[in-house]
């Protein structure tokens, strides 16, 4: 395995990482408004199942980001450059997600919460939708010309292939989601969470399979049949699991869903990191072949990379799997204390 193909590699593994845990969050976000309507104590539960984790979870989206840039630049500019109108959708909604989670509890006032829940709602339900509609894209190709610039607007992201791909995202990420929260809490919040689960365990399943299937016909190869097939099968124990009250395996199942319909993607894509519908010529890959764009740093440069990320890479994971384990008790309403914001009077001053 060359060095731009070890680092196409991590990232994949850094964003599928980040689809898991981050995927959760998104989930728990968007079913927050909804299993604790009119009940701030409920709403309070179901926020605090990610309080400890959420901001670590998005450590794999920077870290991600942070890889592409160093080992691909040529990626990253172009698909920065190209996607800019999405990708700020998604910075925002995650900027006014993280303000809206350390914020709430700052005030106790009604209306000071329920702006924070309509900020947490949009940056969980607009990143759940935008990357699934980014990375469907970048599969299907752009309108990569030879300067490398990406030639159209945002409505073009917005073809039958890009929405399915959103689509199974947002209500992939929304199962996971209330899986969790059936998973980290008890009694009639489990309950609301389970009848989530129940009712939309089918259309989540009918779109997943429906974009995977549409992905590997047209983009897949030969191998990418087995994610696609681990993709189904998660699906599958995630529902019966949730059947029998098993939320530990129910959550295991949907995280290897997201898990296999992430290496299906990059799977699909590789060697290609931005395929050209233009010209095969202008494609961006990992190295160059076949007479295309390489978009890779120098070796030298990969090379530090390297070493770099094989010794701190397992710290962070070793330490994010302690996070897990210390904060992994369910959470009960009784549980929850009452407020201890300021007034809103006492803010304002």
């Amino acid at each position: 395995m060359s060095l731009p193909e070890f680092w196409f590699l991590l990232i994949a593994v850094l964003f599928t990482g980040y689809f898991v845990l981050e995927g959760f969050d998104f989930g728990v976000g968007m079913l927050m408004p909804i299993i604790g309507r009119g009940d701030e104590q409920k709403k309070r539960t179901v926020l605090n199942t990610i309080g400890p984790v959420w901001d670590g979870n998005e450590v794999w989206l920077l870290t991600g980001g942070g890889a592409m840039f160093a080992a691909f630049p040529e990626w990253y500019a172009s698909l920065f450059s190209g996607f800019y109108l999405a990708l700020l959708l998604i910075l925002v909604g995650l900027i006014a997600r993280a303000c809206a989670i350390e914020w709430r509890g700052k005030i106790n006032d009604p209306r000071w919460r329920t702006w924070c829940d309509v900020g947490i709602a949009l940056g969980s339900w607009i990143p759940a939708l935008a990357w699934g509609l980014a990375f469907a894209n970048i599969v299907r190709g752009v309108q990569l010309n030879e300067h490398k610039h990406i030639q159209g607007t945002l409505l073009d992201l917005l073809n039958p292939y890009g929405i399915l791909g959103g689509l199974a995202t947002l209500l992939l990420f929304l199962l996971h989601g209330a899986l969790f929260i059936a998973l980290k809490t008890g009694s009639e919040v489990r309950d609301d969470a389970h009848r989530i689960v129940r009712l939309i365990f089918a259309p989540t399943a009918v779109v997943v399979a429906s974009f995977g299937i549409w992905t590997q016909l047209a983009h897949g190869k030969g191998w990418t049949w087995i994610p696609l097939v681990l993709a189904v099968v998660g699906l599958v124990v995630a529902g019966l699991a949730a059947i029998r009250g098993r939320d530990g395996w129910a959550f295991t199942g949907t995280a290897v869903t997201i898990a296999a319909a992430t290496v299906l993607l990059f799977g699909s894509l590789f060697p290609d990191v931005l395929p050209s519908t233009i010209n095969d010529a202008y494609s961006l890959t990992v190295d160059g072949r076949g007479g295309t764009v390489a978009a890779s740093s120098t070796h030298y440069t990969l090379v530090v990379m390297s070493w770099v990320a094989v010794g701190l890479v397992p710290i962070v994971l070793i330490y994010q799997a302690w996070t897990y384990w210390v904060f992994r008790k369910r959470l009960t309403v009784e549980q929850i204390p009452a407020s201890i914001g300021l007034p809103m009077e006492s803010a304002k001053s």
